[in-house]
């Protein structure tokens, strides 16, 4: 067997990427969805052949029409399949600062998102899913200390100091 015909039937897994992007107050940009109950931070699910960040930068620009090159990874975590979920891979990148002309200039596509805040952590729990608010929090710890994460089901499994 030929090692292309072996990968093909390799297991696939999802994967999505998101970022924190930062006003100058420290609070971060969430989405509201219009397909789901709850909000998001600006990102997506990768596509084939579509590394991580790109796709991340790329539905940034796609939902916010804002073009950001990402600034490091702050988290991965790997979610096991659920009654609910599949299995799947999640990234958060730092996005980093929102100028004034940013947010000025932003625009959500109607039809995918209806509003946007800024919120810091302790707001952001109204707003995002169980899931995110804890991947999110290790993910703001982590953009504070210069650390990166790894979590399984947002549980921290190893947390690594940035080399710059």
């Amino acid at each position: 067997m030929s090692s292309k015909a072996y990968q093909s039937r390799l297991p696939k897994k999802r994967m999505a990427a998101g970022a924190l992007l930062w006003d100058e107050d420290g609070r971060f940009l969430i989405v509201k969805p219009t397909y789901k109950p709850t909000w998001e931070i600006p990102g997506g699910v990768v596509e084939a052949g579509e590394s991580p960040r790109e796709a991340c930068e790329r539905e940034i620009l796609e939902e916010l029409g804002l073009i950001r090159p990402l600034r490091r990874l702050l988290c991965v975590d790997y979610v096991r399949e659920s009654a609910t979920k599949v299995e799947g891979v999640m990234f958060i990148f730092d996005g980093g600062m929102l100028s004034a002309a940013d947010l000025a200039n932003m625009h959500l596509p109607p039809t995918e998102l209806s509003h946007y805040l800024l919120v810091d952590g302790k707001t952001a729990v109204h707003y995002l899913n169980e899931r995110l608010t804890q991947r999110v929090r290790h993910a703001l710890h982590a953009a504070a200390n210069n650390h990166v994460c790894y979590l399984e089901d947002q549980q921290p499994v190893f947390t690594g100091r940035h080399d710059d």
